[in-house]
Order: C-alpha cells, then sequence, then structure tokens
C-alpha cells in the first residue's frame, strides 16, 4: 500500500503585504494635525512671551510665565507692589542672569508636560509620527522606544510632577494676593477685577490638570497590596481616577488657559485693558 502523500508546507506567519499606509477611510490625520498646530502656537507664543521681559506686572496681576520672579532684573516688579502681602522679589540667583528669568522659570512646568503621558502621545504623533494614529505605519524602519537619548528623559517625569506642585502652590498665592491687594481709588473700596478670576481660573485649571495625572494617581494608589488597609488612599485613589479620564480635556483646557492668562497680564501691562481691572 502506497504511503499517504505529504501534506504542503504550511506558510509561516509574517506581517500582511498591505502596499498602502493604512486602510483606515476615516480622517485620522485631523487629531494629529490639531495638535501639532496648537502645540506650534503655544511654542511660539511662549518663546515672545519669555523674551520679551517687560509688560509681565500690571498690579496686583502678574503672569504665570515669570513668577516667581527669582533675578534681580525683576525688582522694578516687585519692590512694594503688594503692600507688604506678596513675597518680595527673590533674588536668589543674582545678577549674573541679565536676560529674562522666566527662561529659568518656564523650564519646570514646560519639563513637566513635555514629559507627560498624554502629551507624549500628542507630540509624537503630530511630529515625530511614531505612530501618525492608530493602524496607520510610521516611517521609521526601527522602534526605540524612551531607552535612548533624547528620549530617556522622559522618566524623570515624576520630578517634574513634584516641581510643578510648587508652582501650582505659587501660583495659587498670586491668584490670592489678586482678590486681597485689588483695590479702586474710584470706588473707595474692595474691588475684585476680572484679572483677579483670571489667575484663579488659571491656577485651578494647574491643580486639575496636575491631580489628573497619570504619576499623581500611581503616587496616590500605587504599590498597595490591599486597597481595604488604606481608605483614605483608596478614596484619593478614586477621586484621581475620575479626574485621569479627562485627562487630556484638562491638559488642553489648561495649556491654552495658562498663556491666555500671559496675554491678559501683557495687554494690561501695556495699557490695552484701562487699569487692568473689570468689574
Amino acid at each position: 500500500m502506497a504511503a499517504p502523500a505529504a501534506a504542503p508546507p504550511r506558510p509561516t506567519a509574517g506581517r500582511a503585504a498591505i502596499s498602502a499606509r493604512t486602510l483606515r477611510r476615516d480622517r485620522w490625520w485631523v487629531s494629529p494635525t490639531i495638535s501639532a498646530a496648537v502645540l506650534l502656537l503655544f511654542i511660539g507664543y511662549a518663546t515672545f512671551a519669555a523674551f520679551q521681559n517687560a509688560n509681565y506686572y500690571v498690579k496686583p496681576y502678574i503672569s504665570p510665565f515669570y513668577s516667581p520672579c527669582i533675578a534681580s532684573v525683576c525688582n522694578h516688579a516687585r519692590a512694594g507692589a503688594m503692600h507688604g502681602i506678596h513675597v518680595p522679589n527673590l533674588g536668589i540667583i543674582g545678577t549674573w542672569w541679565p536676560i529674562s528669568p522666566a527662561i529659568l522659570i518656564l523650564i519646570f512646568p514646560l519639563g513637566f508636560r513635555l514629559t507627560c503621558y498624554y502629551y507624549r502621545r500628542a507630540y509624537y504623533r503630530a511630529f515625530w509620527q511614531s505612530p501618525p494614529g492608530c493602524a496607520v505605519a510610521e516611517p521609521h524602519k526601527r522602534y526605540t522606544g524612551e531607552t535612548r537619548f533624547p528620549l530617556i528623559f522622559q522618566n524623570i517625569h515624576r520630578y517634574f510632577f513634584y516641581a510643578g506642585l510648587v508652582f501650582n502652590v505659587i501660583l495659587t498665592y498670586d491668584a490670592v494676593v489678586a482678590f486681597v491687594t485689588s483695590r479702586s481709588p474710584a470706588i473707595g473700596g474692595g474691588h475684585v477685577g476680572l484679572g483677579s478670576f483670571v489667575l484663579l481660573v488659571n491656577a485651578a485649571l494647574l491643580w486639575l490638570y496636575s491631580a489628573s495625572c497619570h504619576s499623581c494617581r500611581h503616587i496616590v494608589g500605587g504599590r498597595l497590596k490591599h486597597f481595604s488597609k488604606h481608605p483614605v488612599r483608596f478614596w484619593a485613589w478614586g477621586v484621581v481616577s475620575k479626574l485621569n479620564q479627562r485627562h487630556m480635556q484638562l491638559a488642553w483646557a489648561s495649556l491654552i488657559f495658562v498663556g491666555l492668562t500671559d496675554l491678559y497680564v501683557r495687554l494690561a501691562a501695556a495699557g490695552w485693558l484701562g487699569n487692568g481691572r473689570w468689574i
């Protein structure tokens, strides 16, 4: 009896031979395009504002790009401006830094955002195209992740998170000062201006953005084996987890509003908004 014929060899597993970059039919490119446009606009405006070194203060409002003032060149903005309520110019770096102090200050909040998990996704897709969208091939032949320079610095995100909390406290204090020291001689009493609310909303959005951060969620509830033994941390983890679901919206809202806050103070200091205090 003849032996049965051998079965034909099965093809080895491999990637599908698809010549098209993607089979998606939706407008997948809209989201990364919008992200790139907004980020470029913010980078351009923040760079302009940081190098201006002018029109960043009008009593009692100070731009979040320039707070806290840590250089001696800020004396004209701080000296006696807050009627003894606001902290004076720190001047901790002396006179050797002759240019805008905002360049030193912005290192920390921008570092926090650049290493943020959501913003990584946003600018990886918008600029680096790694990948530009789900189910869309990227132009890079090799993927190295965040294990090499310069992306390895993404691993210090948590430390920028801690620094960001310090700046949130400072900007919250600036917002409180904007309410406490707002005075209008024409009215003859306390007068809360629009800028007071602008600084307050800016600080609130920054706190919400920080609290919704993935690192914050891990710090609050991570490395626990039993939530039942840590009811307070479990409650805090639940609150942060709910905020984390809105992390994308809070990231964009806080980014745009911090730029608008600087713009408001800048226009008020330049005299475009009268005395900078609207009812």
